[in-house]
């Protein structure tokens, strides 16, 4: 709490604040939003991008590498998760004296000016939750400013600074990040096993989320059907939505695509909705979507309305081409979780054939979850090993996909991805659907395929 009364001085007019790692998914809208503030920012990436880009069109000063000379003049440094203490950056700025401070301790401070703030977390679908609740607040004219994990067509980017009295952040568990925040409305998806290289278990995630929970100033909402978040929530007073009649928020009349059905809140009533995604995950993101709405008083109208304009966020199966008659999605699915509701959701889709080619995250969440991922990888009809990716690691794990591989009956390892590429050029054929799937840059397969 020191550490973060002491950033507050310097999230004001007039100071400079150096970000690093200032192209990321949450930092390049934070180096906005702190511009928007007053501030004079600067920041570095290790390469260049469309997110890079935007930030040095938005008169914000933009190294590309990291060099211990960019943060001249800083007087405050604020670093991304994935950056650590022997960062040439960071090192240099310990040495002088300089403040450093973690990413999400400037949104948690950021948020604390907003009447209204919803705080999205949960294992899976949290980028398409957070997105759902951006139409919905959109077309209620709440003028929200917003933090997305991904990017949404809608906006045209994966944040937005308003002018309202309402905040809507994706919050992630990662590195107990979201304890830093300040939430009005904590909305908790589901939970499962996931970033082993930092938790120890599962009883340690749910600790973290019950901690998460606990921040909440003015209401819970959680999963009432996943058991490890009822665990995780015992004793705790909170709404629950999900499909079971006895959720205070829940599903009737559902169509068998999970595109339509009505919304059920404390007994009464809510909205009809009929979504443009379809698979059961999408109908739970879309009743925690309508359930916080209605917890903050929005019409329901307005969730009808504006989810029946929401077509999925970037990378959630998302359709980008077709290719010799096989249609080509790209899905950001990286865990076993993740896959199996995608897979579901292509399989009510009704293709003659599931081609998947995967590109696994992480070295430590490969190993962790080994089996799980072989179990839902083999579900498909034909699957397509990329070779790990890296992200923020190394491989002290000694760990490759084609241990997945051999585990996997008919599955085939690619190296590279223009191996990936070229195979599923040679197998593509009419009636097939051929996702990307990944945390990664697995996508620039599918993208290879459909310029030829």
């Amino acid at each position: 709490m020191a550490n973060i009364a002491k950033l507050k001085q310097y999230l004001a007019p007039g100071h400079h604040v150096h970000l690093v790692g200032i192209g990321g998914v949450s930092m390049r809208p934070l180096g906005l939003v702190l511009k928007g503030m007053g501030l004079l920012v600067s920041g570095s990436d290790m390469s260049s991008s469309v997110s890079t880009d935007e930030l040095i069109a938005q008169g914000i000063q933009v190294f590309i590498g990291h060099q211990a000379d960019n943060i001249q003049g800083a007087d405050c440094v604020i670093r991304t998760a994935a950056v650590h203490n022997d960062n040439p950056e960071i090192a240099a700025a310990r040495a002088a004296g300089i403040p450093v401070f973690e990413r999400a301790q400037a949104w948690g401070i950021i948020m604390q000016a907003y009447q209204n703030a919803i705080c999205v977390s949960g294992t899976h679908g949290k980028t398409t939750t957070t997105s759902m609740l951006t139409h919905i607040l959109m077309q209620a004219n709440v003028d929200p400013t917003v933090m997305i994990g991904g990017y949404l067509p809608m906006l045209h980017a994966g944040h937005r600074v308003g002018k309202g009295d309402t905040i809507l952040l994706e919050s992630c568990e990662y590195c107990d990040s979201f304890l830093n925040f300040f939430p009005t409305l904590a909305v908790i998806l589901n939970i499962e096993a996931d970033h082993l290289d930092y938790f120890k278990d599962l009883s340690a995630i749910q600790a973290s989320f019950r901690a998460f929970a606990g921040l909440a100033s003015s209401g819970i909402l959680a999963n009432g059907d996943d058991q490890n978040t009822v665990d995780a929530l015992q004793g705790m007073s909170y709404l629950t939505f999900g499909l079971a009649p006895t959720n205070q928020i829940h599903a009737e009349h559902i169509s068998s695509d999970w595109m339509q059905f009505d919304v059920v809140c404390d007994g009464q009533l809510y909205c009809h909705l009929k979504l443009q995604v379809i698979g059961k995950h999408n109908a739970l993101n879309a009743l925690a979507a309508a359930g916080a709405a209605w917890m903050l008083g929005i019409p329901g109208e307005a969730v009808t309305e504006g989810l029946s304009t929401f077509r999925g966020a970037g990378r959630r199966l998302e359709y980008i081409g077709t290719f010799r008659g096989a249609d080509v999605y790209d899905d950001y699915a990286h865990h076993p979780g993740e896959l199996a509701a995608t897979i579901a959701a292509v399989r009510g889709m009704h293709y003659d054939r599931i081609i998947l080619a995967f590109q696994p995250h992480t070295y430590s969440r490969t190993r962790a979850l080994f089996h799980d991922f072989v179990r839902e990888l083999g579900k498909v009809d034909q699957v397509v090993l990329a070779e790990i990716y890296a992200a923020r690691e190394r491989n002290t794990y000694g760990i490759s996909s084609l241990d997945l591989a051999q585990q996997i009956p008919g599955a085939v390892y690619c190296e590279t991805l223009p191996e990936v590429t070229s195979y599923l050029r040679t197998i593509a054929r009419p009636g097939d659907v051929i996702l990307t799937v990944g945390a990664g840059d697995i996508y620039r397969a599918g993208q290879a395929l459909l310029k030829e």
